[in-house]
């Protein structure tokens, strides 16, 4: 039986302490025919050495450098990988994550037997920088059948409006059905292209739910999520807004309005530009602090005035240049300072 190939797209930077259980992981799999299209996004440390150290050994991996265009500009990045791939299937391995060794194996079969499945994904751990503790997720709570699946399709279509409950490192895509959609996709200014991909694939097929974990990522104090957390949710909003004006009809059909968006982001919001504060706060900037405290107060309407009364509180410590973690703690609240 002739085995369809993979193509494993592994974009990566600074990951010298990772790289190498990256690529391990690939070469664990039970599943052997597959190629590794390593694009290393000009790192500093000794990232490309490593990896390219793996492909003077491994004639199924390949290692591509370019000069540094970083997180948003990473669709040029990942769809550079896919002009370089041949495989019918494709998958994402970013450099600081791993696969349990029957990824692949559990996965292909899926979509070899459902030619109207675009796409497979399962659950997934995260796990500390070491990866030595393990803990699931949790984003698939009160998730039925027909989202996780797609089924019937556009089932799902909705849901990615207001989460991405897909771990990117576990999805396997069909070839086709990429570049059916023009390949990965980047917008709004978002250092992503997970979440506007699968939303788009959506659209024009099945997934495919594989009930078990199939790989871990790494969580990190200082990633995107964390840094960019109010950049990242106006994205998502302005993201969701352009999907439904796309999709109106169906939305309309479904008895959605654009409200229920704007609602919700609103109260994102304000609990973004509060917590942004907050973290400002405690790294003394002090005029920042109360430019996002006045942004949580007096934007997005009424909605969670538990925030905005924290907001208010932000101010004054601000304004008294004081210690907010100190009374966080006197309250018995968490602290954010390390």
């Amino acid at each position: 039986m002739n085995l369809p190939l993979v193509s494993i797209i592994t974009p990566t930077f600074n990951h010298e302490n990772y790289i190498s259980d990256c690529i391990r992981s690939a070469q664990a799999q039970t599943y052997s025919n597959w190629e590794m299209i390593i694009v290393d996004d000009g790192s500093t440390d000794t990232t490309y050495s490593i990896a390219k150290s793996f492909a003077e050994n491994d004639k199924r991996i390949q290692v591509f450098t370019q000069k540094n265009i970083g997180i948003f500009r990473l669709s040029e990045t990942y769809n550079f990988a896919l002009s370089k791939s041949k495989g019918k299937y494709i998958a994402v391995l970013e450099g600081d994550d791993i696969w349990l060794t029957k990824k692949l194996a559990l996965q292909v079969p899926t979509l070899e037997s459902d030619d109207s499945s675009v796409l497979s994904w399962g659950r997934a751990f995260s796990s500390n920088v070491d990866l030595t503790k393990d803990f699931n997720m949790n984003l698939l709570i009160n998730r039925d059948e027909k989202i996780l699946t797609n089924t019937p399709i556009m089932s799902a279509t909705k849901d990615f409006m207001f989460i991405n409950f897909i771990p990117a490192l576990t999805v396997l895509v069909r070839r086709s059905s990429l570049e059916k959609i023009g390949g990965f996709i980047q917008n709004f200014n978002l250092p992503l292209v997970d979440l506007p991909t699968w939303q788009q694939l959506s659209l024009i097929g099945s997934f495919t739910f594989i009930d078990m974990p199939l790989g871990k990522w790494r969580i990190y104090p200082n990633q995107v999520t964390k840094t960019y957390t109010i950049q990242i949710t106006e994205g998502f909003y302005q993201l969701a807004l352009s999907f439904y004006q796309q999709n109106k009809i169906y939305f309309q059909s479904i008895q959605f309005d654009v409200s229920n968006l704007h609602q919700y982001y609103s109260k994102k919001l304000v609990i973004c530009y509060s917590r942004s504060g907050r973290y400002k706060l405690i790294r003394k900037d002090y005029h920042g602090a109360r430019k996002d405290y006045f942004t949580s107060i007096f934007k997005f309407g009424i909605n969670e005035p538990f925030w905005k009364i924290r907001s208010v509180i932000g101010i004054i410590f601000s304004l008294f240049y004081a210690d907010i973690e100190s009374f966080t703690k006197l309250i018995g609240r968490k602290s954010y300072k390390k």
